[in-house]
């Protein structure tokens, strides 16, 4: 699946809202994309009734206990190493990259969406060599942009322009917050509901949405990971290039450097570093990559000790086993 992965999975009106909103070239090779999109969304949206019929009583009865903990901060800053290690214990639940896709149904369709998927997955992430594959963990925006259809990728998917498609921070904050907050509550219910545990999400696009995810979740841990810009900037210009490229449904390419990247990352820790201070001491912690790096398993003692977080028994032998494979 090289292409138009982001949007696969997303229902037919969830799509229908993004095409009638921003337009798709006719361009043959869009087209395709658009093609694509469609014949998956009507599979999808058959699926999402199924979920609805099947678990919808279940989960009404079924009640979250403890509110998620958020990694966050800018891209390739080594969340993505924070989040598999933290996923391996097990009394936390994170979405991986099947529960992403079939945001509206993954309770339900496992068995349909896995022959197709591990068919079509490439071994690797697009951008870099980190391992891809239908359990692993990934972050949930790739979720909330079928499941709301109001993220900033959409300017990504859609460019109207040259410009930074992330330079605004008004674009991190949703339209209709209330639907917002009503869609991403039940995402992480849904997530929950698997064994009742507690939720592990890494996005850095929450960075910018601090305030909207501690009111939400006042009960919430926060880690906030970041690394020197000298290797966080141009890997995520091109990490955005990649990603763009292979998703855009719009014959148009944002024009940006680095520039706009680091103005951008600069604005970025500004806003978490401000907003930090008003969650609890207990509640929040950060972390440098080179400390993650140097010495994964003691970072990770002190992330869940000033986290007041107990991990389950096998989490170290786990954490062990796993670094020893990288």
């Amino acid at each position: 699946m090289k292409q138009s992965y982001l949007l696969a999975g997303i229902s037919s009106g969830n799509l229908m809202r993004l095409l009638t909103r921003n337009g798709f070239s006719l361009h043959p090779k869009y087209l395709a994309r658009v093609l694509f999109l469609l014949q998956g969304s009507l599979f999808a949206s058959f699926l999402k009734r199924m979920e609805k019929s099947k678990m919808g009583s279940k989960l009404r009865d079924y009640t979250m206990t403890e509110d998620p903990v958020f990694i966050i901060g800018h891209w390739r800053t080594g969340s993505t190493f924070l989040h598999q290690l933290m996923s391996l214990d097990n009394k936390l639940v994170t979405p991986n990259v099947f529960q992403v896709s079939a945001v509206d149904s993954f309770l339900v369709s496992e068995k349909y969406y896995k022959p197709v998927m591990t068919k079509l997955m490439q071994p690797t992430r697009p951008m870099d060599n980190v391992k891809l594959g239908f359990y692993e963990p990934q972050e949930d925006e790739y979720a909330l942009i079928k499941l709301i259809t109001d993220s900033p990728l959409e300017k990504m998917l859609f460019p109207k322009d040259d410009n930074y498609f992330l330079r605004n921070y008004s674009d991190y904050y949703p339209e209709n917050i209330e639907k917002w907050k009503k869609l991403f509550y039940s995402f992480c219910h849904r997530l929950s509901f698997i064994g009742g545990k507690r939720v592990l999400l890494k996005n850095p696009f929450h960075s910018m949405r601090l305030p909207l995810l501690f009111e939400m979740f006042p009960n919430a841990r926060f880690i906030h990971i970041h690394r020197h810009p000298y290797d966080v900037v141009p890997s995520t210009i091109h990490m955005w290039h990649v990603v763009g490229n292979e998703n855009k449904l719009k014959n148009r390419s944002s024009k940006f450097g680095v520039e706009e990247v680091s103005k951008m990352m600069s604005k970025l820790l500004d806003y978490v570093r401000k907003h930090l201070k008003d969650i609890p001491e207990h509640a929040k912690i950060e972390v440098s990559f080179d400390e993650l790096e140097s010495n994964p398993e003691a970072t990770i003692k002190k992330i869940y000790q000033k986290l007041d977080m107990v991990p389950a028994p096998d989490f170290g032998q786990k954490l062990k086993d796993k670094l020893a494979e990288t």
